[in-house]
């Protein structure tokens, strides 16, 4: 077995060198990130403001104790500015490493709004810990804070912030909220019970500026209104970091295009996680890249192994509205049962021409069904 040279300490980076040292104790892996190299659980940024949690109480490991847990080379603060891959080594502003098998695990970017304004570019996201740091301090001074991005992270941030108390506005050009995941009755329920607590919905419009006003922001909307807000957070989406990759010549589309066994179109170059494509999919949760995480530890251990998806329902962290979700294949041919439960939520089914169920979107009480509808789906890949 040849070294293993990882870019990236996020989940996908850590899962598959965790994965690695069960099945190779002794295989050399290096791994290279552009940050401190702390371990930490990126999908409890979304709900950590209500519990308490500060970037420092969420950190599970720094680089230092990851080293001690994996037996492995860890290099931070590092950004590797190419990758040779006929030579095959990768370049740092300090080295050049040479590698057996290299992987990708360089994650998503937050897509950025074409926002105008004088304070466009005070608008804050969150892809990770110092992220979180940044609009954790944000917060400490905030009490209006608005969100552009009805989805399914703009959501979980409104549950989270009207929890620990603040008001909170979404801004979003969509009918109802969550509408790339689910069907609109599905939204609404959502939408509703954040109501409820108190969320104030902008939607059938888009930000299209954001001023310093009054020793805060305004943002102004395509209808002519506007928000006021103290701190404002983008939430529209992640756009895979194809940066290096196409740098160095490797196909891409939305992500790193590579194969069922994860290896791109350069030999001994792979890609998991947000930043790769296999078979058309680029899923950015955190079951893909546990199941891509062993099967390409398998292969780099030595056998080889094609990558297969269960269904993997996705559990959306609203409390105020308990949602789940699995949406049917892309090109699925059905339609939606949509039933409205008396006691609170919605069942919605996509079910195909002979009546099987496809995927599903269970909000509220219907939430609890999740085990009985998932048992029956068909895999996203088999």
């Amino acid at each position: 077995m040849e070294n293993v040279v990882i870019i990236g300490s996020g989940l996908a980076g850590y899962t598959l060198a965790r994965e690695l040292r069960k099945l190779a104790p002794d295989l050399p892996v290096r791994l290279l990130t552009r940050d401190d190299g702390t371990s930490y659980s990126k999908p409890m940024l979304s709900n950590a403001l209500a519990k308490g949690k500060t970037a420092q109480s969420l950190a599970m490991a720094s680089a230092e104790q990851m080293v001690g847990q994996l037996n492995m080379t860890i290099t931070t603060h590092t950004a590797v500015t190419a990758i040779d891959t006929q030579a095959h080594r990768v370049v740092t502003a300090m080295e050049e490493i040479p590698y057996g098998n290299l992987v990708l695990a360089v994650g998503a970017e937050p897509v950025r709004p074409p926002l105008e304004g004088d304070a466009a570019g005070a608008v804050l996201s969150v892809n990770n810990l110092a992220d979180y740091a940044v609009f954790r301090a944000a917060l400490d001074e905030a009490r209006h804070v608005a969100i552009i991005g009805p989805g399914l992270i703009g959501c979980e941030f409104a549950n989270d912030l009207i929890a620990a108390g603040k008001q909170v506005t979404v801004i979003g050009p969509g009918k109802a909220p969550l509408d790339r995941l689910a069907p609109a009755p599905v939204g609404v329920s959502v939408q509703a019970a954040l109501a409820k607590l108190g969320v104030e919905w902008r939607l059938g419009v888009t930000a299209a500026r954001v001023d310093h006003h009054a020793g805060a922001y305004q943002v102004g909307l395509s209808d002519g209104g506007a928000v006021r807000a103290d701190c404002v957070l983008s939430a529209v989406g992640l756009r895979p970091n194809l940066t290096l990759a196409k740098a160095a010549g490797l196909n891409t589309g939305r992500g790193i295009v590579v194969d069922r066994h994860l290896q791109s179109s350069a030999p001994d170059v792979y890609a998991l996680g947000d930043c790769a494509e296999v078979a058309g999919l680029v899923l950015p949760f955190v079951m893909p890249i546990m199941h891509a995480a062993r099967a390409l530890a398998q292969t780099l251990a030595g056998t080889p192994t094609v990558l297969t998806y269960p269904a993997m329902p996705v559990v959306v962290k609203t409390p105020a509205c308990p949602l789940v979700v699995s949406p049917p294949a892309v090109g699925a041919e059905g339609h939606w049962q949509i039933e409205h439960i008396e006691e609170g939520g919605v069942r919605a089914l996509y079910r195909g021409g002979d009546g099987r169920v496809l995927g599903f979107a269970l909000s509220g009480i219907a939430a609890a069904e999740r085990q009985a509808w998932s048992k029956d789906l068909p895999p996203v890949l088999a």
